[in-house]
C-alpha cells in the first residue's frame, strides 16, 4: 500500500478553518482503505491556542483512515518538521498551502538543501493563486512567488488544481515552472439519504443564511448592500469565524443601515456536525464569494436541499440550468436583488419542487465516482513522477 505523507495547517476535528479541513477529511474518507495516509498538521484550530482535547501532541495519533501527527508550537517554529519528513517512509509528500509557512514554504526549503530523500511531491494552492487571493496583502504574496521561483523551490512538481479555472491560475502565476498540473475535483462530503428540509411558508419572511469565513474574499459586505435593494421582508442569518475584525465592523455598520423589512443576527460558528442540520432551517444560502477553490458549504447547502444564490466565482456553473440555484456576476448587483424577490414569491409547491430537485442534484454529486478516480489517478500519476 502506498503511503501519502500530508502536510497541512488544519485538520479533525478542527473546522474554523474552512474548506481545505473538509477537502482532505473527504479524501482520507473516500481512498483511505487504498491508500495509507499520515497526516501531519497543527495541535490547534484556526483561531485557536490551545489544544485539541485528547490527543497526543507531537505524536501519531489515529483518527478514521488516517494517522495524524499534532505538531506543537514549538515543533512548527522549529526543524522538527523536517526531521519528521525524513524519518516518517512515504511515497508521496502532499502539501496543502502554496504561503504556508511551516507546513509548505520550510518543507519545499528542506527539499531543495537536499535535507531529506527525494521523493515526488504534490502541491495543492487550493485556490489561494486566484486573482481575487493574490489581491489580498499582494506585495507580500508576489515577493514570495518571485523568491520561491529564483531559490528553485517550485521544480518538479505536480500541481493539484480542483478545475481548469485554477489549473489556469497555476500557469498564470508560475509561469513555465508550472509544466505538470493535474485537474482533480475537489471531493464533497458522502451523500447523506435524508429528505429535504422544511421550506419557506407563505405569509412570512425569506430566511436566508450566509455561512462562510468573515473576511473580504466572502463579500458579505456585498450581500449586504444587495439587501438593502430588495422588496421583499428577509431574515439574514450569519454564521461563521470573523476572521477580519476591521472588516466584520464594517459589515455591522452596513447592519445598522438596513430598513426594517430586513432582519440581520450573526449566529457564531456552527460545528461541522451541526452544518446541514442548520442549513436545513432556510429558504436561500447566500454567498456573493470573490473565489471559490470549491466551496464546500454551498455543496452543504444543497445537500441540505436548500438552494443556493452564489457570484460566477465557484466551480458551481449549472446549478442554472439544472434549476437548483442562482448563479450571478457581483459586477451586476441588481441580478442578485432579482434573484432574491424571484425565490421569494415561489409557491409553496414550487418551492418544494426545487427543494427535491437541489437535494437530487447534491446526491449525484455525491456519489460520483469518477471524482473519487480522478483523486486516486492524481496521486498515481505523481507518484510515478520521481
Amino acid at each position: 500500500m502506498r503511503t501519502v505523507l500530508v502536510f497541512v495547517h488544519y485538520y479533525l476535528p478542527g473546522y474554523r478553518s474552512g474548506g481545505p479541513v473538509r477537502t482532505l477529511a473527504n479524501i482520507v474518507e473516500r481512498l483511505g482503505e487504498d491508500i495509507r495516509f499520515r497526516v501531519v498538521t497543527a495541535d490547534c484550530d484556526a483561531y485557536e491556542s490551545r489544544s485539541y482535547s485528547g490527543v497526543r501532541v507531537d505524536d501519531w495519533n489515529h483518527v478514521g483512515n488516517a494517522e495524524v501527527f499534532y505538531a506543537s508550537a514549538s515543533a512548527r517554529k522549529s526543524l522538527a518538521l523536517v526531521r519528521l519528513v525524513a524519518s516518517t517512509r512515504h511515497d508521496l509528500l502532499y502539501l496543502n498551502s502554496f504561503f504556508d509557512p511551516a507546513f509548505t514554504v520550510v518543507p519545499l526549503l528542506a527539499r531543495r538543501m537536499g535535507w531529506f530523500p527525494e521523493c515526488p511531491v504534490v502541491l495543492a494552492p487550493r485556490g489561494e493563486l486566484a486573482r481575487s487571493a493574490l489581491g489580498l496583502k499582494a506585495w507580500k504574496k508576489r515577493s514570495y512567488v518571485k523568491l520561491a521561483l529564483g531559490l528553485g523551490l517550485l521544480r518538479d512538481i505536480t500541481w493539484h488544481a480542483s478545475s481548469e479555472h485554477e489549473a489556469r491560475d497555476i500557469r498564470r502565476t508560475l509561469g513555465s515552472v508550472a509544466d505538470r498540473i493535474v485537474v482533480a475535483p475537489n471531493l464533497p462530503a458522502l451523500a447523506e439519504a435524508h429528505p429535504p428540509p422544511r421550506r419557506n411558508k407563505q405569509g412570512v419572511p425569506l430566511r436566508i443564511v450566509f455561512l462562510s469565513r468573515i473576511s473580504p474574499i466572502k463579500n458579505l459586505d456585498f450581500a449586504l448592500r444587495v439587501l438593502t435593494q430588495v422588496s421583499v421582508p428577509v431574515e439574514l442569518d450569519i454564521y461563521g469565524m470573523v476572521g477580519d475584525s476591521a472588516y466584520w465592523r464594517r459589515c455591522q455598520a452596513l447592519i445598522a443601515t438596513l430598513p426594517t423589512t430586513v432582519n440581520v443576527a450573526y449566529r457564531g460558528v456552527v460545528d461541522h456536525c451541526l452544518v446541514t442540520q442548520t442549513l436545513g432551517e432556510y429558504d436561500l444560502f447566500f454567498l456573493p464569494t470573490l473565489g471559490e477553490n470549491y466551496g464546500h458549504a454551498i455543496y452543504e447547502a444543497l445537500a441540505a436541499g436548500v438552494p443556493v444564490l452564489i457570484s460566477n466565482q465557484t466551480p458551481w456553473k449549472d446549478l442554472e440550468e439544472c434549476g437548483v440555484g442562482y448563479v450571478r456576476r457581483v459586477e451586476e448587483p441588481r441580478t442578485f436583488v432579482r434573484a432574491i424577490e424571484t425565490h421569494a414569491q415561489l409557491t409553496p409547491l414550487e418551492a418544494e419542487a426545487m427543494a427535491a430537485r437541489v437535494f437530487e442534484y447534491a446526491q449525484l454529486v455525491g456519489t460520483d465516482q469518477s471524482l473519487i478516480e480522478r483523486t486516486r489517478l492524481l496521486l498515481l500519476q505523481a507518484h510515478r513522477c520521481i
